[in-house]
């Protein structure tokens, strides 16, 4: 799908979306009570990869429920989509967190009820209420799969390990440094100047005042000058670490694993400063059209089986702590490839995805939403 064309529509409806005050949404649609025979047919909106025929065939012949999918390469397209024909056309969607509080305070998403969640209570504690898909202790979405946001870099163009995001800002790389093309690449640069420039007081690199994303804006700009590409799928930094065009760059483990199977010489930390995360989470439509159908696939997904399934062909991590023992069986190594059995203090080192909004967590309105985000990165990239 043409970003362009739903730019135009995100940036005159964000702002009156975010801007809503952080009380817990009115919801058209009360969340079943319990899970009746599905009404044979579900509308997915999801990452392209999160609704593989391997798991979606199996589904269709246990539940009667045929699947439709709509793929998606942004979350603002995500958000753009399921917002179309007043969020009627989908039942259930894999929000990821810089776009899942768009969702419940635009109230396109519903409160799920997680008694009907059967694998709820495996979920890693860290991902049962997360602020990106939890609000005042409500659930809008069910944690399934995460990943940190990591630095890599070629070995054999960089030989000396590099424990800095400071060298994707370093002019000595000119030319061969690469980052995502996203607005929330901001949280990456903010992460940084709150270690590097703590006079600039950013404590949460989700929550900038005005002053404190001029600062964030700034060095972007200058690191603008260093870029070989920015790049928008996991496979353009893919190619761009094979062709050599790029020695280092912000990574998903996703890029690092497959460049390895490659035979491609590269390495990726978490430096120390910590590093940003994605988490996504599946949510129901208030309006779907098919909700037991949306309660028996959020459960099917969440199966220690598809889990791992989904981890392995996507290269990420998944949310049920029962699913290392199934990576592994497909994969032996997998588990702790993909940070599965991931400690407490591993986790807590990423600041995890979520929606900016005006309302800082310190109580004040003085916070940039994400409209306000999506004008700095094309300020950056002018």
């Amino acid at each position: 799908m043409n970003m362009k064309a739903y730019g135009t529509l995100l940036l005159a409806t964000c702002s009156a979306i975010l801007t809503t005050q952080l009380s817990t949404p009115a919801h058209a649609q009360a969340p079943l009570s319990a899970i009746g025979k599905g009404e044979g047919e579900l509308n997915v909106v999801a990452w392209e990869g999160y609704a593989d025929d391997a798991w979606v065939k199996p589904f269709e012949q246990t539940t009667g429920c045929k699947v439709h999918r709509k793929y998606v390469g942004s979350s603002d397209e995500m958000v753009a989509l399921t917002r179309m024909g007043g969020g009627k056309g989908f039942d259930v969607v894999s929000a990821s967190g810089d776009a899942s509080l768009r969702l419940i305070f635009g109230k396109t998403v519903q409160p799920l009820n997680t008694a009907l969640i059967t694998a709820f209570d495996d979920i890693m504690p860290e991902l049962k209420a997360p602020g990106f898909n939890t609000v005042k202790d409500v659930h809008y979405g069910v944690s399934y799969e995460w990943g940190p946001n990591v630095l890599m870099w070629n070995t054999k163009d960089i030989t000396t390990a590099p424990t800095s995001w400071s060298i994707i800002y370093d002019k000595a790389y000119a030319g061969v440094i690469t980052v995502p093309d996203n607005p929330i690449q901001i949280a990456d640069a903010a992460l940084y100047l709150s270690h590097t420039k703590p006079e600039l007081g950013i404590t949460d690199p989700y929550e900038l005042t005005q002053p404190q994303m001029d600062a964030v804006v700034a060095l972007l700009k200058e690191q603008r000058a260093l870029v070989k590409k920015y790049w928008a799928l996991a496979s353009d930094e893919v190619d761009l670490f094979k062709s050599g065009d790029a020695h280092v760059g912000a990574a998903w483990p996703y890029q690092a694993n497959t460049l390895r199977a490659a035979g491609v010489p590269v390495q990726d930390i978490i430096p120390s400063e910590g590093a940003t995360g994605w988490a996504d989470s599946w949510m129901i439509s208030t309006h779907a059209q098919h909700p037991n159908c949306a309660y028996l696939w959020i459960n099917h997904v969440m199966t220690p089986k598809v889990q791992a399934q989904q981890a392995l062909s996507f290269g990420e991590t998944p949310a049920n702590t029962k699913a290392c023992a199934e990576m592994d069986a497909l994969q032996p190594g997998s588990c702790k490839q993909y940070h599965a059995d991931a400690s407490p203090a591993y986790f807590s080192s990423i600041k995890f995805w979520k929606t900016p909004v005006r309302q800082c967590g310190n109580g004040q309105n003085t916070c940039l939403d994400y409209s306000a985000w999506q004008r700095a990165w094309q300020q950056v990239k002018q």
